[in-house]
C-alpha cells in the first residue's frame, strides 16, 4: 500500500463534488491524500478498518465530511488519536446546519475540529497547515499559497481603484 499524508472519508459518492475542491488543493500542494468512502452508518466496519489502518500508512490527518446527522467525523475520531478534520455538508432541508452541529458539538476528549459548510478548501488548508508543522515543503508551498491570496487581493484592489467598483474590467 502506497505512503498517505491525508485520508478524507465522505459516507457516500454523491459527496464527491463537493470535496473535489480539497482534492484540488491537496494536488496544487503535493500532498499524497486518498479520498474514500465509508458510511458511519451502513458500513462502519470499513471505517473502523480505514481508521485503523491510517497511522501505519504514514496519515498524519483525517479529513471527514457527511450531511444530515453527519455522525461519521465523530465516529472516526473516536477511533483514531490523529487530528479530525469535519467538514459538514449540505444538503437537508436546513442547508447542512444539522451536520455542522453534529460535528461541531462533540463530548470533551473526542474533538473534530470543523470548517463551514462545503468549505473543502479550508478542511485541506487546515490539513496541509497541520501537515507544515514537520514538512519543509508542504510549510513553503503554504507560504507561497498566502502569499498568492495576498497579491490577488492588491490586484483587484487596483483594478477597483482604477476603473471604479462596478466595471468589467473590475469584476475579471
Amino acid at each position: 500500500m502506497n505512503r498517505v499524508d491525508v485520508f478524507v472519508i465522505m459516507g457516500s459518492d454523491s459527496d464527491l463534488p463537493k470535496m473535489k475542491p480539497a482534492y484540488d488543493f491537496f494536488q496544487k500542494m503535493g500532498v499524497a491524500a486518498e479520498f474514500r468512502i465509508a458510511s458511519a452508518h451502513r458500513a462502519p466496519e470499513l471505517v473502523a478498518t480505514i481508521c485503523s489502518e491510517a497511522s501505519s500508512r504514514g496519515a498524519r490527518v483525517i479529513v471527514a465530511a457527511a450531511g444530515l446527522a453527519a455522525h461519521l467525523p465523530g465516529v472516526v475520531a473516536a477511533q483514531t488519536s490523529l487530528p479530525v478534520i469535519g467538514v459538514p455538508l449540505s444538503g437537508s432541508p436546513i442547508g447542512g446546519v444539522d451536520a455542522l452541529y453534529s460535528i461541531v458539538q462533540m463530548p470533551p476528549g473526542v474533538p473534530v475540529a470543523t470548517v463551514g459548510i462545503d468549505n473543502a478548501t479550508n478542511a485541506a488548508v487546515l490539513a496541509c497547515k497541520i501537515l507544515a508543522l514537520s514538512d519543509p515543503e508542504i510549510d513553503r508551498k503554504m507560504n507561497d499559497y498566502r502569499e498568492e491570496m495576498r497579491e490577488r487581493v492588491y490586484t483587484r484592489d487596483k483594478k477597483v481603484l482604477a476603473n471604479g467598483p462596478y466595471s468589467e474590467v473590475s469584476q475579471g
